[in-house]
Parts: structure tokens; sequence; C-alpha cells
């Protein structure tokens, strides 16, 4: 009945004329083409489309069969002749049907479809585009960059596979699709490689333009969230395929050193509102940042890369996209920062990394992305590895590079742990310091009295939280320590003992006042903490408890009584290292009063 249909209305068609085909044509046509593929009659509506008589009937009118036809190829099971018929009336339509229309036709199906179906769908459609587009001839570049942009803004929003087993798996087709998308582009590229010599006609200028905006996307996704490494058992990684097709065509076109070293960014729409432009920047600055990725880490198209860069220079260079990777809270992306930072600072030489590099912005703003990754990150892996990269960084610059940055780290970090690491690392330069024949001027002297300073305070003086500080105190005493026993008092290199008046009201008395005061208080919480318990005849009551001005969570009165009692600890382990620099100093004193006496 169907195919009965389809017949008459074929038969009314071939007698009229092309101009005098009628909009109710059109419709009896596609409901009955759809009726054909519904009812499981694909062979004989092959026949009618493969027929030479009815070449302008399906010239003007097969591209409306292409939305049922998608869904019949995917209701046919991949074995079945009917799906197989399918396949071979979507690839007459792309060489018979107008281009201009089976274009629109296949980018709406495109467009359409959703969640589990979308890599399915473009990879079914990608070769028929691909066939109308290369027939195109008017707006060529427009059409394929609006095809490229439809494809990747409909695979956006898919989840990228990321443990090898999901690479593995790749249950969306994500890893194939993409890999398809870029096979789909080759045509174009050549087009444009070819008529780079020749000319520099504004269809292949925008055609290059177009393959570029691919590119970047790819570099945001799935690139940028992609796993990269090397994978046991996976014999070629999808992603680092797909990465190197993308290198490909950016050298193929010319575009991949303008892009590494010119920050080029292909003609960028003008916006008038702002948000459009600041996202626009935002992505551009994603993509450039991955491509340093992929070329200074997993070294794809190192080839290309010219070989006359100081490691200095591709620091420099790459301190911007650094900042952009570790600002981003995905592990993926900022495993991808924290390695590309990892590979420029192993490129150097340890004291090689003048002072002025700290007048560049990303080197005072990097740092402290370290340090928040350090102390926020909730992945325990990248915060040891952010501590280590940021040991790395110090130990390249040069003494007054290691000074400057020490002050600008201890006055930003507003963490007691990194002020203690960073107070670690002063005292070991003023161990080299001393130790070593040739002078160093920042770290001792003037310089250093500065410094110290900084070091030997305390917030708030006597009211300084002494249990959240710990961490910075103690390597503050461990410092003042070191330098009573190392330094001379009748010839001070460090010029701690001209300072110490100054350290004593500022540090040291703050600090014994404040540690009598808080052990005054813990010891009293835990006196009523014993006293209720007995009261409440068991130690299962549980309640809350502050501690550093944070409420905890609830807690017996056994556990809270643990807290207060390791509170002490520390306050105990303060008050030893306090008492012994004081009895140093009270030593050291002596001795000199007793030479002039």
């Amino acid at each position: 009945m169907a195919v009965d249909e389809l017949q008459a209305i074929i038969q009314r068609c071939q007698i009229l004329e092309e101009a005098d085909f009628k909009g109710e044509d059109f419709n009896l046509f596609q409901v009955a083409g759809q009726k054909c593929l519904e009812d499981g009659y694909a062979a004989q509506l092959l026949e009618v489309i493969q027929n030479e008589k009815n070449k302008v009937i399906i010239k003007n009118m097969g591209w409306n069969l292409i939305s049922p036809l998608v869904r019949c190829i995917f209701m046919y099971k991949q074995e079945d002749d009917k799906r197989e018929h399918c396949l071979r009336i979507l690839d007459q339509l792309a060489q018979l049907c107008n281009p201009k229309e089976l274009f629109l036709g296949l980018l709406e199906q495109i467009e359409q479809t959703s969640g589990e179906q979308v890599c399915q769908t473009v990879m079914l459609l990608l070769q028929p585009l691909q066939t109308v587009l290369l027939k195109l001839q008017n707006k060529k570049a427009y059409s394929v960059g609006l095809s490229l942009a439809m494809i990747m803004n409909q695979l956006t929003p898919l989840p990228v596979p990321y443990t090898k087993q999901q690479i593995q798996e790749d249950k969306l087709g994500l890893c194939q699709c993409c890999n398809a998308v870029v096979d789909f582009t080759k045509p174009f590229v050549n087009e444009v490689v070819k008529n780079m010599e020749k000319s520099s006609e504004l269809n292949d200028v925008e055609l290059k333009e177009e393959l570029l905006k691919f590119c970047m996307k790819s570099l945001k996704y799935p690139l940028l969230t992609a796993q990269l490494e090397q994978l046991e058992g996976i014999e070629e990684h999808p992603f680092r395929h797909f990465a190197t097709e993308i290198i490909d065509i950016l050298w193929d076109i010319r575009e991949l050193i303008p892009l590494v070293f010119l920050h080029r960014k292909g003609k960028s729409p003008h916006w008038e509102n702002q948000e459009f432009a600041d996202i626009e920047q935002k992505n551009s600055a994603d993509s450039l940042a991955c491509l340093s990725y992929l070329m200074f880490v997993q070294h794809f198209g190192v080839e290309c890369f010219p070989v006359v860069f100081s490691p200095s220079y591709l620091l420099l260079y790459n301190m911007t996209h650094i900042g952009v990777l570790l600002k981003r809270t995905e592990e993926s992306v900022l495993s991808k920062g924290l390695d590309l930072f990892e590979s420029c600072l192993l490129r150097m030489e340890d004291n090689s990394l003048l002072r002025h590099y700290l007048e560049f912005r990303d080197f005072i703003n990097v740092p402290q992305d370290l340090v928040k990754i350090m102390t926020l990150c909730p992945m325990e892996h990248l915060r040891k590895k952010s501590l280590n990269i940021l040991q790395l960084f110090i130990d390249k610059f040069d003494t007054e590079g290691k000074y400057t940055l020490f002050r600008c780290l201890l006055k930003t970090s507003n963490h007691a742990g990194v002020e203690g690491y960073i107070i670690k690392n002063i005292k070991d330069q003023i161990h080299l310091a001393l130790t070593k024949e040739y002078d160093n001027v920042w770290f001792t002297g003037h310089h250093l009295i500065s410094l110290l300073d900084l070091v030997l305070s305390l917030p708030e003086g006597a009211e300084t939280d002494l249990l959240q500080n710990s961490d910075r105190i103690m390597a503050s005493l461990n410092l003042l320590r070191y330098l009573v026993i190392k330094d001379c008092e009748s010839d001070t290199q460090t010029g701690v003992w001209i300072t110490l008046g100054k350290i004593e009201q500022n540090f040291l008395k703050p600090l014994r006042v404040g540690l009598n005061m808080s052990k005054a208080h813990y010891e009293a919480e835990i006196k009523n903490k014993k006293e209720n318990r007995k009261e409440a005849h068991g130690s299962n009551t549980v309640c809350s408890v502050t501690i550093s001005g944070e409420k905890m969570p609830a807690m017996t009165t056994g556990m809270q009584l643990q807290v207060l009692h390791s509170a002490l600890f520390t306050f105990d382990l303060i008050e030893s290292v306090l008492a012994r620099v004081e009895e140093l100093i009270e030593v050291k004193t002596k001795a000199v009063m007793d030479e002039h006496s």
C-alpha cells in the first residue's frame, strides 16, 4: 500500500516540470516515503530513488526523507538487510539531492539529536554532509564552519571519558566520534593547503579561519579535560590520536607557530555585549593553554618547534597559560597546569632565574595559585605536587629573586603552614649565606634584618591565635634559635644581635604572654569538661566545641578532652622551644657582658 502511494505520487510528478512542483507534492512525497520506510519497504524505496527517470524528483524532494531515514537506521539492528538498504538510500540522497537543501536537512537532524544518540547521529551523517559540502560552490567556508560549530555544540555537553576503563568502553561513542570529525575536515584542510600557494581568495582565507575555529574549540573540548597520558593496554589512545590530528591541521594551515608564539586567536567577532566578549576571551585562553600543554608536556608537534628559545623565555611565555590552568578546579585541568609548570621549571638550572622576572604579574600570581591548591584542593596528590613545584620554582631564582619571592609569599599566603614552609626556606638560605665563601647580601645584614621584621612577629600580638598559627610560630622560633647559635654576637653577619631588642618586644614577649593566656584558657576548659562529665555520670554526652574560631563537629566529652589536651601539647612544644631560645640569648648576652667587665 505504501509503495503504491509513493508510485502514484512519482508518476504524477514525472510529467511535471521542475518549476511546477508544489508544496503539496513535497508533503505527499515525504509522507509516502516515510510510510515505506516505517513499513519495511526500504528496498522498494531504494529502487525508486535509483531510477534515472526520478532524478529530478529526488533532487528536489529527497532531502525530506532524512529525518525518517535516520530514525529507521537506528531502529534496525546492525546485520539487518533493511538497515543496509537505508544506508544506501542515505548515500544516494547525498549524491542526487540539491546540495543546499540537503545540507540544511542534515544540519537540522544533527541539531535535533540529543543524549546518547548524539555521537551515533553525527557519525552517521558525517559522510553525506562532507559529500554535500564538497559540492557547494557559494558560501562553502561559511557552510563548513556552520557544520563544525553545530557538531561541536552538540558534542560539548557530553562527559569526556577520563579513566582507562571509560576510554576503553567509550559508552557514548565520543572518542570514536571526535576522530571521525577530524577525518571529515581533511578534504577542506587539503583544499586550503593546495590553494595557499596559489592565491589569497576570500573563500580560502575564510575556510582557513573556520578550520582554525574548529581546532580552537577542539583544544578546549574535549582535549582540555581529556586524559592524555599514555595508558597501558590501550594501543592507540583515541584522544592522543585526536590531539595529533588537531596539531597536524594547525601546522598544515600554517597556524601552529603563530598560535603558540604570537597568541593569534583568529578573527574574533566584535561583541557589543561585554559578557559575550569575556566568554570568547576565556575560551581562547583555555584553548591556548591546552595547546601549550600538548606541545611542551606531551611533545605533540615538537618536530615543528624552533629550538632557539631559552628555558627562561619558555617559562615566561607559558606562565599565562599555567595561570589559566591552575585557576580551574577539575582534576584533569589542574594536573595539566601543574605538569606544564613542572616541565618548564625542569628545563632550567637552579639559581638561574633573575629577580626581574618577578616584575611580570604572572610570576607573582601563579605561586599564589599554587598556594591555593596546596591549602584548598581536596585531592592530596595534587596538593603534594603543588608543594613540590613551589619548591622547584623557589630553587630556580637567584638569591635576590628568592628574597623578593619570600617577602611576597609571606605577605599574601594567609596560611600558617605555608608561612612556616617559607620561613624554613629562609633559614636554609641564611645557612648557605653563612657557610659559603662568597658574600650574599640578601640573606645577611640589613636586607635580612628587614626580612626578619616580617618573620619574627605575631600578627595580632599577644592575642594571636597560637593554635592556628602554630606552624609559623614554630618555624620562626627554630629560625631564631639557629641565628642565635650560629651568628657571632661580637661580629654579627645576620644582624640578629643588633635587632634583638626589637625581636624581644615584637615577638618573644607577646608570645610568652599569649602562651600563658592560652594555656590558662585551655586548662580551665579541661577542668570544666571534667566537672561536667562527673555531673553527667558518663562520658558519652554529645556537644560541640570551637577551636580557632571554627565550630567542630559534634563530639562526646571524652573526644573534646582529647582535642583540648592536644592543643595543650602544642603550647608545651612552642614553650619548650621558646624557653631554649631565651636561655641561649641569656647565656650569649651574659658571656659578652663578662668579656667587657
